[in-house]
């Protein structure tokens, strides 16, 4: 067991309040947030509804379709048959499945997993995304296996659910079983991981959270089942998880995990970033069934998810030895963004480090009619954090504490308060009331909810 360092507490204590917050504005039906340092579950926390028709409540032990994260899952276990001298990343894919177009036949297994190899998506027809058909079958999949590819192999990254879905057919190939009983016992076994499927059906009592989708068009929104099984996609889309478990095997696949199902360097291999995406609107590289990028001066790995009516993401940074996992069931959801901003604040906090005891009381959350703010004590200072925005850290006001209840604001944008005092005002049994900043007064929010109405609610 390792010690976490003194600033992740604060740190975790505080994501959950800004998620809260993000939920509410922009009205998610529901999500779910993990946390692990050294592969240790350190925060699990749900808001929301599981189903906001019925308003069942969200809970952690809810599973969700986690679509392409079922990539990591199987790269994993080619990397597996790797160690154990059964395939090289330099097989063709020819070796081990025979009825495939020879262009395809004659990528590398390496191709597949970086998604390098310049085959189609989705084949011909990708209705089974929009729920208007079933995913494919192996008959299927057989019959677009036999077209030719889009592109040459090797050219660019051009990201393939074939691709991943020929890889779970040369996984069978080798080991003589289906996929889903492999991969079951191999990896997800092998893992502990007892929250998680290669694909549904689910076992009997198990929670299971429903997709919603958008309510732009209709002006609310609709349940989608999300259980359906996706067969021969399965290892490109199949798999249901908790955030806790997506954690508890990311964490496992850093290269400096204690304990891992991989060898570091197979893990190595994974994670290296090997094709980088020119045209994506953030910088983001593709090793073997991982995504990478960095944030600031935080490197990181790991994958997203995108099934209707489920958005989900799942990160590992690892020379902090955290992992991050963020589950959403909404076509329209916010893992991705939402992940982002929970690295945000861990590195805020990381580069602050915990705060002094005597700034315990600058804190809590304080509305104006501009919406609220948030007080974060942290290292030396308080900042005055904005939990509407994704990055609810990023150059905000900071406040100096002078002496009690008295502060100084000694970062501001032009436009904001700089150098000017800040206070907290007390009632006369000394909690505090209000916040002032500059000229401008913070109340809670049940002070300014009243307010509000007697001025403006006719």
């Amino acid at each position: 067991m390792h010690d976490m360092p003194d600033w992740l507490t604060p740190a975790l204590a505080y994501i959950p309040r800004w998620l809260e917050h993000q939920m509410r504005v922009l009205e998610q039906p529901g999500c779910v947030i993990a946390v692990a340092h050294h592969g240790t579950i350190v925060l699990e926390h749900a808001i929301g509804f599981a189903d906001q028709i019925r308003s069942d409540e969200l809970t952690p032990r809810h599973r969700f379709r986690v679509a392409s994260h079922s990539k990591t899952f199987t790269a994993a276990g080619i990397m597996k048959l790797r160690e154990q001298g059964r395939i090289t990343l330099e097989d063709r894919a020819d070796q081990y499945v025979s009825d495939l177009h020879p262009e395809i036949g004659s990528v590398t297994i390496a191709q597949l997993l970086s998604h390098t190899a310049g085959i189609f998506r989705d084949g011909a027809d990708a209705g089974f995304w929009v729920d208007r058909a079933p995913f494919p079958d192996k008959a299927q999949l057989s019959r677009d296996l036999a077209m030719p590819p889009v592109i040459e192999a090797g050219l660019r990254l051009k990201y393939s659910n074939h691709g991943f879905a020929l890889a779970g057919r040369i996984i069978e190939a080798i080991t003589g079983e289906s996929w889903m009983d492999w991969i079951s016992r191999e990896i997800v076994a092998t893992a502990d991981l007892q929250e998680t499927v290669p694909d549904t059906p689910l076992p009997d009592g198990a929670l299971f959270a429903r997709g919603h989708l958008s309510k732009t068009l209709l002006g609310r929104r609709l349940l989608v089942s999300g259980d359906q099984p996706t067969k021969a996609y399965a290892p490109a889309t199949g798999f249901v998880a908790t955030a806790g478990d997506l954690v508890k095997f990311f964490a496992q696949l850093s290269p400096e995990a204690d304990n891992s199902i991989l060898t570091a360097a197979s893990r190595r291999e994974m994670t290296r970033a090997q094709w980088r995406d020119p045209h994506s609107t953030v910088d983001q590289s593709y090793g073997l069934g991982i995504i990478s990028g960095t944030l600031g001066d935080w490197d990181w790995f790991g994958h997203g998810g995108g099934f209707l009516g489920y958005l989900t993401r799942s990160v590992v940074v690892p020379k902090q030895h955290l992992a991050v996992s963020i589950l959403t069931n909404a076509v329209d959801g916010y893992a991705h963004p939402w992940t982002d901003g929970a690295l945000h604040i861990l590195r805020a906090f990381a580069k602050a480090g915990a705060p002094r005891a005597d700034l315990a009381e600058w804190t809590g959350r304080w509305w104006s009619v501009w919406g609220a703010v948030d007080l974060v004590p942290m290292g030396q200072k308080v900042l005055v954090a904005l939990p509407d925005l994704p990055d609810p850290v990023a150059r905000v006001a900071e406040l100096e504490i002078t002496r009690p209840d008295q502060a100084r604001i000694v970062q501001a944008s032009a436009f904001g308060s700089y150098g000017e005092a800040a206070r907290l005002v007390r009632d006369e049994t000394g909690r505090v009331t209000e916040v002032r900043l500059g000229a401008g007064t913070l109340v809670p929010e049940h002070v300014l909810s009243a307010e509000m109405r007697a001025r403006y609610d006719e």
